[in-house]
């Protein structure tokens, strides 16, 4: 197990310098300029007249975006070892005071539509396929076909439309920490929650009643219901903790997908997040901001896939690493 463990530890290396490359160079190759950006933003103050060659010139300096791109690559992953992600070119402030303040603020999003979904999918999933070919199995698969189906933002913009429709009532803008005002904070976050956790429900569903139909047909379970043990008892104890390595599986791969997903459902919902900041850095061509986002997300999803693999062994005995 150690040994597994640390030879999976050191393929986060060439994996983040993969990620720190494409990210780096994707941004130097797509159009449009922070120089310009920036100095087009002052020039709504200072007049027309500031947006110069020479003031571009001046402004690429200050940035550092004049040096060669080999240099200001190794500069930003040198900063990135220290724990240094820039200053933002936009804001002038540190990346990391930014990330701060809106990462847990996403992080309790993400974690808020992915506890729901999983206490809604994993259920559907084992009575669909407890009742299969009933009315309540395809009532279950209508839902999670209906789920795959919508996009999130779509989900997210009706929701809106009818709360104000129907309610004349939306939920509150901005954020309160749940620490503060737990109410407050949930009317805030409850929506975008199930906006953006309801295709992940219906995926982790699909996933569990096939997994649950897939273990009903094994010699095993077979042979405990011949035993006399009840049905409670065989899918409990028997097939439900083997039925969840794929759903464990899909879980992990989906929470890194849906803090990717909070993007959208956050500049809907207008959630001050790590989602919305992507979006306006991405906008004003921060540099230093979207790299920061891209290289945290990548790091979280590396470590989630080596712990979803442990827990492997936990889920299924017979999985042993060496």
């Amino acid at each position: 197990m150690q040994t597994y463990i640390l030879k999976r530890t050191l393929l986060f290396i060439p994996t983040l310098i993969f990620v720190t490359i494409v990210v780096f160079v994707i941004l130097r190759v797509v159009p449009g300029d922070p120089a310009l950006m920036l100095i087009s933003g002052q020039g709504d103050e200072a007049g027309e007249g500031s947006i110069t060659e020479e003031a571009i010139a001046q402004m690429r300096a200050k940035l550092g975006t004049d040096r060669s791109i080999v240099v200001q690559y190794a500069d930003w992953v040198w900063g990135m070892l220290r724990l240094d992600f820039g200053m933002s070119y936009w804001w002038d402030t540190p990346v990391v005071d930014d990330l701060k303040d809106r990462f847990p603020i996403t992080l309790e999003l993400t974690l808020l539509a992915l506890v729901w979904a999983s206490l809604i999918a994993v259920p559907l999933g084992v009575i669909s396929a407890i009742r299969q070919d009933s009315i309540g199995d395809y009532a279950g698969r209508l839902i999670t076909i209906a789920g795959i189906a919508l996009p999130n933002f779509l989900i997210a913009i009706l929701m809106v439309f009818f709360l104000i429709k129907w309610f004349e009532w939306i939920p509150p803008l901005g954020y309160e920490n749940v620490w503060e005002d737990p109410w407050r904070n949930m009317q805030q976050l409850f929506f975008p929650a199930i906006a953006l956790g309801f295709s992940n429900m219906a995926f982790i569903a699909r996933i569990t009643r096939s997994a649950m139909l897939d273990v009903f047909r094994e010699d095993y379970i077979r042979t405990a219901r011949s035993k006399g043990l009840g049905e409670g008892a065989v899918v409990s104890r028997h097939a439900l903790k083997n039925a969840m390595l794929p759903v464990v599986t899909v879980s992990g791969y989906e929470f890194g997908r849906l803090l990717a997903g909070t993007v959208i459902i956050e500049v809907i919902f207008m959630v001050p997040g790590v989602g919305r900041f992507l979006i306006d850095s991405i906008f004003h061509r921060d540099f230093p901001a979207v790299q920061a986002v891209v290289v945290i997300l990548a790091v979280i999803v590396l470590v989630l896939n080596l712990v979803l693999d442990l827990m492997y062994a936990w889920l299924n005995p017979r999985i042993r690493y060496s």
